[in-house]
């Protein structure tokens, strides 16, 4: 632990001879301006003390070494970040999360009030379950936490998925251990599944449920534990319907004992769209889907968290997905670290794409191909 303590030390003092730099208790900027470094600094310090207590109900302990940020601002810059750390056990034995690194771009005011909250939400988690996420439920709570222009565009973009054949069945999604080659609805569909389930029992209770879905590592029975769904079939019905009522636009109405049928009352907020506006067709799992719906989900099969990759990813790109090469993976006799990174590119710059995995490496070594 002292040699990660003066690892941490070198590191910052680095950063600070990059740039202007600024230190928080838990953070060390690097920015192109002092006022820039001091003010993403201040605001990481307040989306860390606030967004737990949100998620979690309770402030975060300091970390024992701060997190690195390094900062690209300007008004053309795509708004993205790449927040990375590391999963091992301490020298008792514990669960433990160290090797904080960030890196937030984008203009001034996306970063403020879209990338920092969204990276400093993936640390909370880090920090919280001690072990990495499954890829739906961590980027999708930590998109929740975005300025409502983001989100907007990740409900668009939803819809035009959803229209194109290109949704995920539940069943699928929740059991994910992999990207799929159509990468950009699993971010979308994830965003919008948290919401959902945010909006019918708040953060805290989503926190509970992602704890209890590793607890057994049983998702279909966390869901009907938490929210009441017989299993991911109903669960996925009532999302649809939900979905087709406008969505993220639309207020939930308190469920009368929470049906365990997964009926949603919805009462709109908006006023009534057009046609051409509304969200498209789509169809319950009860019935086969055509072309433009998701499928059933098959009957609540248990989904292991411990051997879902939860490496996260929720900012689009402009650029297709290309090809993972594959990480060689080596049986080690003793425990090593778990590298994870979670990187949100888009942009107004040249189109890139950075591919990610968190994997065991031999000897905690971390492979990121980047693209």
């Amino acid at each position: 632990m002292e040699a990660r303590l003066f690892r941490a030390a070198i590191l910052a003092g680095a950063i600070l001879s990059l740039g202007a730099g600024y230190r928080t208790q838990n953070f060390i900027v690097e920015a192109p301006t002092p006022q820039l470094a001091e003010e993403f600094g201040r605001a990481a310090e307040g989306f860390r003390k606030d967004l737990a207590v949100e998620w979690l109900g309770r402030e975060l302990p300091p970390w024992r070494e701060p997190c690195p940020i390094t900062a690209t601002v300007g008004p053309q810059v795509g708004a993205g970040g790449a927040t990375s750390f590391m999963f091992d056990r301490d020298a008792n034995g514990q669960p433990t999360v160290f090797g904080w690194k960030m890196n937030v771009q984008g203009s001034r005011e996306r970063i403020l009030d879209s990338v920092l909250p969204h990276e400093v939400t993936h640390t909370i988690f880090a920090t919280h379950f001690r072990r990495p996420l499954p890829r739906w439920a961590d980027e999708g709570g930590s998109t929740t936490v975005e300025h409502m222009s983001e989100r907007a565009k990740q409900h668009a973009m939803l819809i035009t998925f959803l229209k194109t054949s290109r949704g995920i069945p539940f069943d699928q999604m929740f059991a994910m251990r992999e990207y799929p080659r159509d990468i950009m609805p699993l971010y979308a569909q994830g965003y919008a599944t948290a919401r959902f389930l945010i909006s019918q029992g708040g953060k805290r209770e989503f926190v509970k449920f992602i704890e209890s879905g590793f607890e057994r590592e049983d998702w279909p029975s966390a869901i009907k534990k938490h929210y009441g769904y017989e299993n991911l079939a109903s669960l996925q019905n009532a999302w649809l319907g939900w979905i087709r009522e406008g969505g993220p636009n639309t207020i939930p109405v308190k469920y009368a004992g929470r049906p365990a049928s997964g009926n949603v009352l919805l009462a709109s907020n908006t006023q009534p769209k057009s046609r051409s506006e509304q969200a498209p067709p789509v169809h319950e799992a009860a019935a086969p889907p055509p072309a433009g719906a998701l499928s059933e989900p098959t009957p609540t099969s248990s989904v292991s968290a411990a051997n879902t990759v939860a490496a996260s990813g929720g900012w689009y790109a402009r650029a297709s997905r290309g090809e993972v090469a594959d990480v060689p993976r080596r049986q080690s006799p003793t425990p090593v670290p778990i590298s994870h990174e979670a990187t949100h590119p888009q942009g107004i710059e040249p189109a890139r794409q950075i591919i990610l995995e968190w994997n065991r490496a031999a000897g905690g070594r971390s492979d990121t191909i980047l693209r």
